[in-house]
């Protein structure tokens, strides 16, 4: 008896070259299953068959909360979309965006193909660029006063309460220096994407870093700027050698295709 399956939608397309991509890479999914493509109204949907005994709703809940399951499926998604996307403009979806079958996959790219193609233009030529900015935890330590005791006719508290001050000024000083530095950071490298979309600083215990993450931005850069920039990174780090930055990418637009393709769950 066949198992039960749901379909897994990865990315749409509008030419023919990332179908070729996928059936000369004999591409799999997040399940190890076979990539396959389904076509409507002049789109071509991604896909994978999924088990619904592991990605139903409630299954998949589950594996959700299994951070090393999660990485190696995050891993297979985002190679499935590579793969397609180095022959051709693409919308790439959002992890675990899911539909009952493949037709209903080909009734989304039927209703919505208008708001496809606009988003497919508004990606083509284009590649996504992450940075990832941290403040040197120096650059956040608290200053602490030389002094070890009260001044003269002064008391213990006062001596205490002035430390105190002095801390707080110290943090204060290093937070705005901290968001001068992004602020400098993203009006540089703005000027040569033609978007950006900023994102919520990361939790520390799962990114693994130190300090105090200030930027964590992607940009939407023409593939004719590419190399102007990776150099302005570069310069950026020469002039804020206190920040340690990252450089992720390039991508799929994964930030900038559209948050309202309208999955049956994600």
């Amino acid at each position: 008896m066949t198992e039960s399956c749901v379909t897994w939608l990865y990315a749409i397309a509008f030419d023919v070259h990332p179908v070729t991509a996928v059936r000369q890479a004999a591409l799999t999914g997040v399940a190890g299953e076979s990539v396959h493509v389904v076509e409507e109204s002049g789109l071509l949907g991604i896909v994978g068959s999924v088990p619904v005994s592991d990605f139903g709703e409630e299954e998949l809940r589950e594996r959700l909360q299994d951070l090393d399951w999660l990485e190696a499926a995050a891993r297979a998604h985002h190679k499935v979309i590579s793969t397609v996307a180095r022959e051709g403009n693409i919308i790439p979806l959002r992890f675990a965006t899911i539909y009952h079958d493949d037709d209903r996959v080909r009734s989304l790219l039927a209703e919505r193909r208008a708001d496809f193609a606009s988003a497919l233009n508004r990606v083509a030529g284009r590649t996504e660029w992450g940075i990832k900015a941290y403040a040197d935890p120096r650059t956040l330590e608290r200053q602490e006063p030389t002094d070890t005791g009260p001044e003269e006719g002064g008391s213990p508290g006062t001596a205490y309460l002035l430390r105190r001050r002095a801390q707080r000024q110290g943090q204060e000083t290093a937070q705005r220096q901290a968001q001068d530095r992004a602020e400098q950071i993203h009006v540089a490298l703005q000027e040569l994407a033609v978007e950006s979309a900023h994102h919520r600083p990361q939790d520390a215990r799962l990114a693994r870093y130190e300090g105090s993450m200030i930027l964590n931005t992607s940009y939407l850069v023409p593939n004719v700027l590419t190399e102007e920039f990776v150099t302005a990174v570069e310069d950026i780090r020469g002039r804020f050698p206190d920040v340690r930055i990252e450089l992720i990418g390039p991508w799929p637009a994964y930030s900038f295709a559209g948050d309202d393709v309208g999955p049956e769950r994600t």
